[in-house]
């Protein structure tokens, strides 16, 4: 544990000293750039790790199939929930983070990488209702209870046009919300889901996989698969797949991070800027603080 804090301070350190210093920064808006950095990548390594950890550990217990939708519907034929974690408690209740979704925040990056995927967006829509963006009464209803109030979805497919990927992100009243729909889904997926974003570059077919994944009071619903509908085969690899397309879910960490803060970091001066100076100066009044949170829509 010691190495790796070392490892992380000195890094921190180095980025700082030989770029945002040289750039002009002050220290104020120093320690925005690299905690709100620190802060976004120490919750999406947690993150990433228990999705990983919990997608080799899924093989012991059969997930449910299906098929088409019977009123006609295109559905994934397995789905995994996951809970909301405790890195999401900052943003448990929407009153905390009033600020709607914008298309920008989730969908602004034109690809999402992971690994060896590289996944490009040909398509996003943000539903301000709820109803519009799903098919299946019971999940029309479901979400009426929960709170939703916004359905965002971003399509992408590989650059050999091999996969496709579709993100929604769901707007919700609270994390027992969330964790609530994550939950029911894996009964109600098979009667009702998200709608895929038409598009000429990419679409499901056949044999495809999702995911629910609460954060706080967002849930986010990952949905991939091969697009001529063929079950996964030795070299697909579906797991990084997934991890590509929820790159979309570094503004959800960011949102964590405009909510509880940044932590205090040690960075170095601007050069002509005063070295000795307080950690923490305190405030003429409450309209002359610096605001440590980026805005939520920044990329």
């Amino acid at each position: 544990m010691t190495k790796r804090k070392r490892r992380s301070t000195a890094s921190s350190e180095r980025w700082t000293s030989d770029t945002l210093a040289e750039l002009g920064m002050s220290v104020t808006k120093q320690r925005i750039v690299i905690g709100v950095g620190s802060a976004v990548a120490l919750i999406a390594s947690a993150l990433v790790l228990t999705f990983v950890v919990n997608m080799i550990g899924a093989g012991d217990v059969p997930p449910a199939r299906a098929g088409a939708g019977s009123l006609g519907g295109i559905r994934p034929a397995e789905y995994q929930a996951w809970r909301s974690l405790k890195q999401f408690a900052p943003i448990a209740y929407r009153k905390a983070d009033a600020q709607p979704l914008t298309p920008k925040e989730l969908f602004g990056a034109r690809t999402v990488t992971a690994g060896k995927i590289t996944l490009r967006r040909v398509g996003f829509h943000l539903d301000p209702g709820c109803r519009e963006a799903v098919w299946g009464a019971d999940l029309v209803e479901e979400l009426s209870k929960a709170g939703c109030t916004q359905i965002a979805r971003g399509l992408y497919t590989s650059a050999d046009g091999a996969y496709v990927a579709q993100y929604a992100m769901l707007n919700l009243a609270d994390v027992t919300a969330a964790d609530g729909l994550v939950e029911q889904l894996k009964a109600l997926h098979l009667g009702g889901w998200v709608l895929p974003i038409e598009s000429a570059k990419a679409k499901f077919t056949g044999y495809t996989e999702s995911s629910g994944q609460a954060m706080g009071h967002y849930v986010g619903l990952v949905w991939i698969g091969r697009t001529d509908g063929a079950e996964p085969g030795p070299g697909d690899d579906f797991v990084t797949l997934g991890l590509a397309v929820r790159e979309v879910e570094r503004a959800i960490y960011k949102r964590v991070v405009a909510v509880a803060g940044v932590p205090t970091i040690t960075v170095k001066p601007a050069p002509g800027e005063e070295t000795a100076q307080p950690a923490e100066p305190a405030p003429a009044d409450a309209s002359s603080s610096p605001s440590a949170s980026p805005s939520p829509a920044s990329q």
